[in-house]
């Protein structure tokens, strides 16, 4: 019995161990999250209308010449001829609109639009966009737009004040144009497919080839460089390809990042990734801190004298330095410990930011700092 009862810890032992081992060292994510299928993708459109049903907040004619003349152009395709005449309207804005096609947008579907103001005019709340044709950058028509503004701000205002809150000369129209044209990709008749990562990576790259190699038994996965891998479709999967891509898009797939601290100068954001690493460094981090305080001296003659009364401005300047003590930061310490140790020396993000670009300076931090 005490043999049976230590096979039976051993063996629990054994498998336990096993399946810590089996277990990610990191977070895992779909490949469908980490790439993008080559040729899949949304177009950009634009087109250029007119906003109608403003209360007096459009265009004002007389400084924007391209409302008048598109207004004019307008009228006289409805059969009214306006030339010469004088136009005091408010209620009509020039805009731009702006869309993204969706990729294998079929013919009377229907796509959001941006809305924005082209002239001087001051709020397009209410207003209603005409008909407008949005081209691509080949210059073709790919659909027509038409519908009413939804403004996410207001103005208003007064003889003697006025308040604005938000952007109102931009709107949206949800469902605002209808799709005319089909861009034409075959994607069920590829021979192959490519997988184009978002975040570049040769790890990352290799990982995604090896589970869908894994997946299906064959080596249909190869990484072409940090950005692709390329896909050939297997015979069991011709014809069919949105099958197989359906079935590897769910895998999971442990991304490998690269070293890197992100720094924002204006806002005093720093970002650092999970492996980032230091050699041993001392940092000392001192202000200096300049005081100045103004005051005013009066002197006043003495009775009856002929003196004046003279007014002497007086500065008082103190400097005060609170100098911090060396801190040494160790060889090869985690990210948590990297920034409890900074964090030791009691200083801002501002602070921080200088602090991380000497210690990159001198050599002994192993990440990519990028500045925005």
């Amino acid at each position: 019995m005490p043999g049976i009862r230590t096979r039976l810890i051993s063996a629990c032992v054994a498998l336990s161990a096993l399946a810590l081992s089996a277990l990610p060292a990191g977070a895992t994510s779909r490949i469908k999250d980490l790439a993008n299928i080559e040729g899949v993708r949304q177009n950009q459109l634009i087109g250029y209308g007119l906003v109608v049903g403003l209360n007096g907040t459009g265009d004002t004619l007389n400084n924007i010449p391209f409302t008048k003349q598109s207004l004019q152009a307008m009228l006289e395709r409805m059969g009214v001829n306006i030339r010469g005449a004088t136009i005091r309207t408010g209620n009509v804005a020039a805009v731009m609109v702006t869309g993204n096609l969706p990729a294998f947008g079929t013919q009377g579907t229907r796509m959001d639009v941006t809305v924005s103001a082209l002239g001087d005019a001051k709020n397009l709340m209410g207003g209603t966009l005409l008909v407008t044709p949005l081209l691509g950058a080949d210059g073709n028509v790919y659909a027509v737009a038409q519908g009413s503004l939804a403004i996410g701000g207001f103005a208003a205002e007064g003889q003697a004040a006025s308040v604005t809150r938000g952007v109102p000369t931009v709107g949206r129209i949800a469902n605002g144009a209808i799709i005319e044209r089909e861009i034409e990709f075959a994607l069920n008749r590829l021979p192959n497919a490519r997988l184009a990562l978002r975040n570049p990576d040769f790890t990352t790259a290799k990982r995604i080839a090896a589970a869908v190699n894994d997946f299906l038994g064959v080596k249909t996965a190869e990484p072409i460089d940090p950005s692709t891998v390329q896909l050939t479709i297997p015979a069991e999967f011709k014809g069919n390809v949105v099958a197989f891509l359906t079935e590897i898009e769910q895998l999971q797939v442990e991304p490998d990042l690269t070293a890197k601290i992100i720094i924002d100068e204006r806002s005093g954001i720093i970002v650092m990734g999970r492996d980032v690493r230091v050699a041993t460094v001392a940092v000392a981090q001192g202000n200096l801190t300049v005081t100045i305080s103004e005051s005013q001296q009066v002197s006043q003659p003495n009775a009856f004298s002929r003196g004046r009364t003279v007014v002497s401005p007086r500065s008082a300047v103190g400097v005060t330095e609170d100098g911090k003590k060396l801190a040494v930061v160790k060889d090869g310490v985690s990210l948590q410990q990297l920034v409890d140790g900074l964090n030791g020396l009691g200083i801002g993000p501002r602070d921080l930011i200088g602090i991380l670009q000497a210690i990159k300076a001198a050599g002994a931090i192993q990440a990519d700092i990028e500045v925005m």
